[in-house]
C-alpha cells in the first residue's frame, strides 16, 4: 500500500516540497502525495506588497495548484484545515461554501501516514487594541487585493478633490519597520510617481504622505546597522517620514496612538509589525511556542508526534539554546529541501540527517529606486550589497523559487514572458 503523505499549505515550502516529492515518489506510485490549500492558486508571499501597491498584477504571477499537480505527480485538494486527530491519523477539512452561503463541499476527513504542516504565518498584533478593526494586513493575496482596491479609491478621491481646488492630502501609515513595511513604503512612493501617466495628474508626491512607524530603535534589524541606516536615509530622501523607537499603543478609526507624542492621522493604515503562526494551531494538541509555532526536533518532526512535521513560518526549530530559525522564505526553502532529502533517504533505507539552518543573508527591495542586503558566506564572512547588484540578487530569489517549481528551462521562459509583459502591460495596475 502506498504511503499517504499529506502536505497542508501551498506556500513556498509546502508547494516546493509537494513538487519534489511528486516528481520523485508520486509519479512512480511509490507514495500518494496530497497538497491541501484553502486557495486555488499560489503567489510567492514576498510579492504581496507589490500587489498591494499596484506594481504587480497578481494574475500574471499566480500559479494554478491543479495545473502544477497534474504536471508534477501529486494530488491537490482545496480546503481549510480545521482539526488534527493524532490517534486516527486524520485531518478534518472545513466545509466550503459559495458567496451566497450554499455548501459546495461538505466537511471532509483526510487520512495520512505522514502529515506535513506548512501553513505559514499571519501578522502579529501583539494585543494592541483596534488593530484588527482599523488596519489592513498583507498576509494573503485576498488582503493585498482588498488594500489595493481601497488605495485606488483613495487615489481617485484625493485627485478629484485637488482638481476641484481643495487643499487635501492622502496620508498613509505603515506600522512595522521590517522588510514588508520598508518595501511597501518604497513601492507606494513609486506608484504615486506614475499616476500622472494614467490621467491622475493632480495627486503627486506633494499631496501624498507616507509614514513608517517602528517600535524598535532602527529599521530592518536583520540587516547590519550600516545598511539599516542607509535604508532609512534613502526612504527619507523619497519623502517617507520614519518614526523609530515609538510603539503604537492603540489604533482608532483613521488614527494611530503612539507611546510618545501626538496621535497620527491617516486615511489608510497597514499593520506589518511581526509574525506568528495562526491561532488555530493551539487547538491541535501539539506543543507550540508563545507565537503559536509548532515545536519540532532536528528532523522537523513535531515533538508531540513523530508522524507530524512542520516547515516554514509555522515551525519552531531551534538553531541553538537561544536562537530559533527565523520566519523567512529561505528558511521554508531549506526546510523543504531537508525534509525531501530525508524522506527519499528513508525510502532507500538510509537514516535521516538533522536540519541545519544556513543563514544566506537578507535582501530588501526599495522598489525601482534601490535595494540593499547582505549575503552570508559563513558566520564570520558576509558581503554587503546596495544598488543595482542588490536588485539583481533580490530578483534572483523569486527566480530560484520558480526554478524549484518548474525547472531551469521553464523558469527562463517565464522570465522572458515577464519581460514581454513589462513592455506591453501598464506599469501600474489601476483596476
Amino acid at each position: 500500500m502506498q504511503e499517504r503523505i499529506v502536505i497542508v499549505g501551498g506556500g513556498a515550502g509546502g508547494l516546493e516540497l509537494a513538487t519534489m516529492l511528486g516528481r520523485k515518489l508520486g509519479r512512480k506510485k511509490k507514495a500518494k502525495i496530497t497538497l491541501i490549500d484553502r486557495n486555488s492558486t499560489h503567489l510567492w508571499k514576498p510579492l504581496l506588497h507589490e500587489v498591494a501597491s499596484g506594481a504587480l498584477d497578481s494574475r500574471l504571477a499566480e500559479l494554478d495548484y491543479r495545473g502544477q499537480s497534474a504536471r508534477e505527480g501529486f494530488q491537490f485538494l482545496v480546503g481549510t484545515l480545521e482539526s488534527v486527530d493524532k490517534d486516527e491519523k486524520s485531518i478534518q477539512l472545513a466545509a466550503i461554501k459559495d458567496e451566497q452561503g450554499h455548501e459546495v463541499l461538505a466537511p471532509r476527513s483526510i487520512h495520512y501516514d505522514r502529515l506535513i504542516l506548512a501553513i505559514g504565518s499571519v501578522t502579529a498584533d501583539f494585543g494592541t487594541p483596534g488593530v484588527g478593526d482599523h488596519c489592513y494586513f498583507l498576509d494573503s493575496l485576498r488582503q493585498a487585493d482588498e488594500f489595493h482596491e481601497h488605495l485606488l479609491n483613495e487615489f481617485l478621491r484625493v485627485n478629484q478633490s485637488i482638481e476641484d481646488g481643495k487643499e487635501t492630502k492622502l496620508s498613509l501609515s505603515i506600522v512595522g519597520g521590517g522588510a514588508t513595511g520598508v518595501e511597501l513604503a518604497a513601492e507606494l512612493i513609486h506608484s504615486v510617481s506614475l499616476l500622472s501617466i494614467y490621467g491622475l495628474s493632480y495627486l503627486d508626491q506633494k499631496h501624498f504622505e507616507v509614514r513608517l512607524i517602528e517600535a524598535g530603535k532602527r529599521l530592518l534589524p536583520a540587516l547590519p546597522e550600516r545598511l539599516s541606516k542607509s535604508v532609512e536615509k534613502k526612504l527619507k530622501s523619497l519623502g517617507v517620514e520614519v518614526i523609530l523607537d515609538n510603539p503604537v499603543t492603540e489604533v482608532k478609526e483613521n488614527t494611530l496612538v503612539l507611546s510618545e507624542g501626538e496621535p497620527i492621522q491617516a486615511n489608510l493604515m497597514v499593520w506589518a509589525a511581526g509574525v506568528r503562526a495562526p491561532d488555530v494551531v493551539k487547538e491541535w494538541g501539539l506543543t507550540v511556542r508563545k507565537n503559536n509555532q509548532i515545536e519540532v526536533n532536528e528532523y522537523l518532526q513535531s515533538v508531540s508526534d513523530q508522524s507530524i512535521y512542520a516547515i516554514g513560518d509555522c515551525a519552531g526549530c531551534k538553531i541553538d539554546d537561544e536562537r530559533w530559525v527565523p520566519p523567512r522564505a529561505q528558511s521554508a526553502h531549506q526546510m523543504a529541501e531537508c525534509l525531501y532529502d530525508n524522506i527519499v533517504r528513508e525510502y532507500k533505507g538510509k537514516s535521516a540527517k538533522a536540519f541545519k539552518y544556513k543563514d544566506r543573508g537578507s535582501l530588501v527591495s526599495l522598489s525601482r529606486f534601490s535595494a540593499v542586503g547582505n549575503l552570508m558566506q559563513s558566520k564570520s564572512l558576509s558581503m554587503s550589497l546596495e544598488g543595482t547588484l542588490a536588485r539583481w540578487a533580490y530578483a534572483s530569489l523569486y527566480r530560484m523559487h520558480q526554478r524549484a517549481l518548474h525547472g531551469w528551462w521553464k523558469m527562463l521562459l517565464l522570465l522572458m514572458v515577464d519581460k514581454l509583459n513589462h513592455v506591453v502591460k501598464p506599469r501600474l495596475k489601476l483596476h
